[in-house]
């Protein structure tokens, strides 16, 4: 029995534009997205006052006859979204140039020209092909039977797509006579990556260096880069670049609504385990839960499904014969290179240290020739070009009046950051930060004092939160033999399987994965020919609860009481994620935070408790009513009990107390007889949450020492070494914001603690 005409795995943008587009015809669609939002790269955090964009510097093109164009008004996305047109392409700096390239053909060869009077012939060159070929893919036949049908005149019709693809494309070049003439009678160039093309028209150094700044939004080396590829891209550039008001998730949000609003289903917080084959067709997914592994297995099903996460993991999901025939078929392909991201709150706007550039390229140091770019990639930080892009060069809505945010960004590599343990891997993220912060310093003076907050994202991060191997956004890299239509060999030797992600055609980035989900819906659509009559049987989700309560705990403190998901079992110390389920919501915030579970494992409930403040998820907590819905997804989290063979040391600061009181009580329950310290710092006895029932605990073996700082002095060393004594055996827990985790750690390591003894978690 097919419930679903369509499953999707995997929530990116190339899996919610196809089952957007499905829905909107009719079908009924299941997508199962693993992490607790959709939109993979494309999605948004929140830290402090700012929202944080992911992935998104600028989207490519919406011209007239870019596909994303029409795409876009047939999913009302024009209608729902605001984009804003970025102010120029891109300002690229040297210690040979600082120039600004428009963002518009006719005038970035007026400026190159000029900078550059000796190479003119040669731009207009570079630009006239790029364009050509860009031009040529958009009139490409829509319907591959008409290109077969096209092939005796094909290079005619297409030169420039003639003569830069790979040289085994469609066997043009051994049937095809008059892609020979082409070839040999040198009637047009030939060549297939970019870097060949510019070596071809422009001899200048700096120029080249200068039209390859933005490479890394593609790839690493401009001797393997697709010059197919990159003209698609780089061309569409030329014609506009436009950023999502509020951020990339919006436009995920929008696109997981139309599915909804059109009877199909998104389920977060899913991983599918398996995809279910029978007489070499696939009928459906296996999922569980990503986050409460108690959960029971379920089998669905369906006509069709479309992979949207990478194809990589799609073989393992598959049984063992038809999963080794996509690792043979890709056994051989290149993976692209990884992105690090430095994302960054400013107490100010950036422009009103007078800079004036939406994004500024830094070219890396010691790149003499282009030949550089590439083991530039896998240089020292210091030397290693990069991106900033100041969002607060536009309205983009993703920091409060006065504020700003921020991005650096730079080629990183999975293998700089896999074997390192949990405090080396911080540490390195710390240095690489300071490092580039540095760097950016020298570029816009001043900027540094103005950073309020910084988090740093690497390859790491990507695959942790997208599972992509080698953690990288782009797939498989984009050179001459695996972009166009080598991308679209057959990759699984059963039916009904689609690919939509960076990892099929047409690859990597925002448009890729967006026409990728595009063409895929068409294909799909095809197979599912008549309108479904299927009835699903949905069960609600059940990590969907109401409200049972909500109190002040303390002064601007407050506790969150919920009914407990079914077969939610936690560990004491661990956190969920409250989703409020709210469809509206400021541009500046978003409904869902990380919080600490209050409660103790064994209580039918589940309670969290925040510090109010001004946010739209903090004052829409505040206004719940009882039976509201809210969604959990959980349990997560490693802050939990070690060995209990000695005393513990407790170093909280603020609404950090949170787990401390679920990791009290499982102290109680297991009668624990060693010490307990619990050293808890606040403004005032008012703001202390918990006060009370931290004084009612009877255990004698429990020390509270409440640290009121408007008229006490911070926890210091002389505190703890006068109450504790003895603490060499001692294991630490300390919970707070960033500064106060440092300066515990700091403390802790200046009285003879190992680091192995000190358990942190960091909130700020």
């Amino acid at each position: 029995m097919n419930s679903y005409d369509t499953i999707i795995i995997g929530g990116g943008l190339g899996g919610l534009v196809a089952g957007a587009l499905l829905a909107k015809k009719g079908k009924k669609i299941l997508l199962l997205e693993q992490h607790y939002i959709p939109g993979g790269c494309a999605t948004t955090f929140k830290r402090k006052d700012f929202v944080m964009e992911v992935g998104l510097h600028e989207m490519d093109g919406l011209h007239p006859t870019d596909p994303k164009t029409k795409l876009f008004k047939k999913l009302g996305i024009f209608d729902a979204i605001e984009l804003i047109r970025v102010p120029e392409f891109y300002r690229a700096i040297d210690d040979n140039y600082d120039i600004t390239i428009p963002d518009d053909t006719k005038k970035a060869i007026a400026v190159l020209s000029e900078k550059f009077p000796d190479e003119i012939k040669g731009i207009r060159k570079y630009f006239k092909i790029i364009h050509k070929i860009q031009r040529e893919i958009e009139l490409l036949p829509k319907k591959q039977w008409k290109t077969l049908l096209l092939f005796p005149i094909f290079p005619l019709l297409y030169p420039y797509l003639s003569v830069s693809s790979h040289s085994n494309t469609n066997f043009l070049n051994f049937l095809n006579p008059f892609f020979l003439l082409l070839k040999f009678n040198l009637v047009f160039w030939k060549h297939t990556t970019i870097g060949s093309l510019l070596d071809s028209c422009i001899k200048n150094n700096n120029l080249k260096k200068v039209l390859l700044s933005n490479l890394p939004y593609y790839h690493n080396d401009p001797y393997s880069m697709s010059l197919v590829f990159y003209s698609a891209a780089q061309g569409n550039y030329y014609r506009g670049g436009y950023f999502i008001k509020g951020g990339s998730q919006e436009l995920s949000n929008y696109l997981s609504s139309v599915i909804t609003k059109n009877n199909g289903i998104v389920l977060l917080g899913k991983k599918v385990k398996k995809i279910i084959v029978h007489k070499k067709r696939a009928i459906g997914v296996i999922y569980k839960d990503a986050f409460n592994h108690n959960l029971s297995e379920v089998s669905v099903f369906s006509e069709t499904v479309i992979a949207n996460a990478a194809i990589p993991l799609v073989a393992p999901m598959l049984p063992k014969k038809h999963g080794n025939y996509i690792k043979n078929k890709i056994n051989a392909l290149e993976k692209a290179c990884s992105l690090l991201s430095i994302y960054i709150g400013f107490k100010t706007e950036v422009k009103n240290l007078g800079h004036h550039h939406y994004s500024t390229f830094v070219s890396g140091k010691n790149i003499k020739t282009i030949r550089d770019i590439k083991p530039n990639s896998r240089d020292r930080w210091e030397n290693r070009g990069f991106v900033f892009v100041d969002y607060s060069q536009i309205d983009a809505g993703l920091a409060p009046k006065g504020k700003s945010f921020g991005t650096i960004c730079t080629i990183d590599y999975l293998s700089d950051w896999e074997f390192l343990d949990a405090n080396n891997y911080k540490d390195k993220k710390e240095e690489v930060a300071q490092i580039l912060f540095k760097r950016l310093e020298k570029v816009i003076p001043g900027i540094t004092q103005q950073i309020e907050y910084y988090e740093v994202g690497t390859s790491k991060t990507i695959r942790r939160f997208t599972s992509n191997p080698a953690g990288t956004p782009y797939g498989f890299a984009q050179t001459p033999k695996q972009a166009g239509i080598h991308r679209q060999k057959s990759l699984v030797n059963i039916k009904n399987l689609f690919f939509a992600s960076a990892w099929g055609f047409p690859g990597g980035g925002f448009t890729g994965a967006i026409l990728s989900g595009m063409n895929v819906a068409k294909v799909v659509k095809k197979k599912l020919r008549y309108s479904s009559q299927k009835s699903i049987d949905y069960k609600e989700d059940q990590r969907i609860v109401p409200l049972i309560s909500s109190k002040e705990i303390a002064e601007n403190t407050l506790e969150l009481c919920v009914e407990k998901p079914n077969n939610f079992h936690f560990i004491a110390g661990q956190y969920a994620l409250l989703d409020l389920m709210k469809t509206k919501y400021n541009s500046i915030d978003m409904p869902i935070r990380m919080l600490s579970m209050v409660s103790h494992p064994k209580e039918q409930t589940l309670r969290f408790a925040m510090r109010l403040s001004k946010s739209y998820f903090k004052q829409t907590a505040r206004k719940l009513k009882n039976g509201e819905k809210c969604r959990i997804f959980g349990p997560m989290g490693e802050f939990t009990l070690s060995e209990k063979e000695k005393g513990i040391v407790f170093l909280v600061s603020g609404i950090g107390i949170t787990p401390i009181i679920s990791l009290l009580k499982e102290l109680d329950v297991d009668t624990y007889n060693q010490p307990i310290y619990l050293f808890y710092s606040n403004k005032s006895i008012e703001t202390t949450a918990y006060h009370g029932y931290l004084n009612s605990i009877k255990n004698t073996q429990f020390s509270y020492i409440p640290v009121f700082t408007n008229t006490q002095r911070r926890i210091n060393k002389t505190l703890l070494i006068k109450t504790l004594q003895s603490f060499i055996e001692l294991d630490f827990y300390t919970v707070g914001g960033n500064s106060f985790v440092k300066s515990m750690m700091s403390i802790l390591i200046s009285m003879g603690v190992k680091k192995e003894r000190i358990k942190i978690d960091d909130f700020g």
